[in-house]
């Protein structure tokens, strides 16, 4: 897959040096690969802290702005950011009133979050966390123990940033992000795979008239090969997976994400039998989002996420946010 690059080794510096010069409202701290809002720290407010490896944007500096997250922290390409990268995110945003870490469940993410934790309580700075795993695909990966965090993290940052920029507690926080991670499900599929720049060739192989269904955000193997279905059978798939993991009666929000190459025709044709689905159940869609928001560099595929939602949920969903790719 031809790329447009200078260098494989600087692509994440490049990017985030990029990325900065699109907002006033970003800064990236000297020396990191840390894009902090620039008016943090904010007084009297819980600081908001996620990252993880790039390749997958917007995340998840996309989401750093006012209603969102303070900071995020860059790996490099599907690598988990380094304890001292996240340490410094962390000084970065906290005011006294705390910082709460929003991390994937991957093995990497999670153990060197929780060493940066460590260093900052070591430092007087309070710190929570949670740790997102949303992708009913699969228990266990080589990269993870336990389910894997996907696409369903978009939805933690909004309602833990929400909550944060209301004014509200390090416990407040961490009470409603964990009330999110315990009611989003996700699951994905690919078409193609995705290829690292340093490497130069894909993670994986698919061939012309497979895909892959249960993909993991950096190629991690799923759950099955088969022929291409049609979007209408790939839809079902995931769908009924997802609900079958999890009781979704009542309202809920829906994602319908892209993973870097699908073009947002197709998600929407994805999207129009979610629907269908959800209603032949009696599930009632608060709200949709169709786009791209958890990507895997540019593989072509898509995955599906639930949240089922309560009324605190809802409020927090529906607060405003400034975060470049989460605007509303």
């Amino acid at each position: 897959m031809k790329k447009i690059i200078n260098d494989p080794n600087s692509v994440v510096h490049e990017m985030l040096n990029g990325l900065v010069t699109t907002s006033n409202h970003l800064k990236l701290l000297d020396n990191s690969t840390v894009i902090v809002r620039t008016d943090a720290p904010i007084p009297n407010k819980v600081g908001i802290v996620s990252g993880g490896g790039s390749g997958h944007e917007p995340a998840h500096a996309g989401y750093v702005g006012k209603g969102m997250l303070d900071a995020a922290v860059a790996g490099e390409v599907f690598t988990s950011p380094t304890p001292d990268q996240v340490f410094e995110a962390i000084k970065a945003v906290d005011t006294g009133n705390g910082v709460f870490l929003v991390i994937k469940n991957y093995t990497g993410d999670v153990l060197n979050f929780e060493m940066a934790a460590e260093l900052a309580e070591a430092e007087g700075i309070q710190v929570e966390k949670v740790i997102v795993n949303d992708d009913v695909a699969v228990e266990d990966s080589s990269f993870t123990t336990g389910r894997r965090g996907i696409a369903g993290t978009i939805f933690v940052h909004k309602i833990a940033g929400a909550m944060a920029e209301s004014g509200a507690p390090l416990q407040a926080v961490k009470q409603v992000a964990e009330k999110v991670v315990a009611n989003v499900r996700s699951m994905g599929m690919a078409l193609t795979p995705c290829t690292v720049p340093a490497s130069g060739k894909p993670s994986f192989h698919l061939e012309e008239n497979e895909m892959e269904i249960g993909i993991g955000i950096h190629g991690e193997p799923g759950i099955e090969r088969k022929p291409i279905a049609t979007a209408e059978a790939i839809a079902t798939e995931l769908t009924e997976k997802v609900l079958g993991d999890y009781d979704f009666s009542g309202e809920v929000a829906v994602m319908v994400n892209g993973l870097g190459s699908t073009p947002e025709m197709e998600l929407h044709i994805i999207n129009k039998k979610v629907q269908a689905i959800l209603a032949d159940r009696g599930i009632t869609v608060y709200k949709t989002y169709v786009g791209e928001y958890m990507t895997a560099l540019e593989m072509a595929g898509c995955s599906v996420t639930l949240l089922k939602l309560d009324d605190e949920i809802k409020q927090l969903l529906d607060a405003p946010s400034e975060a470049q790719a989460f605007r509303q």
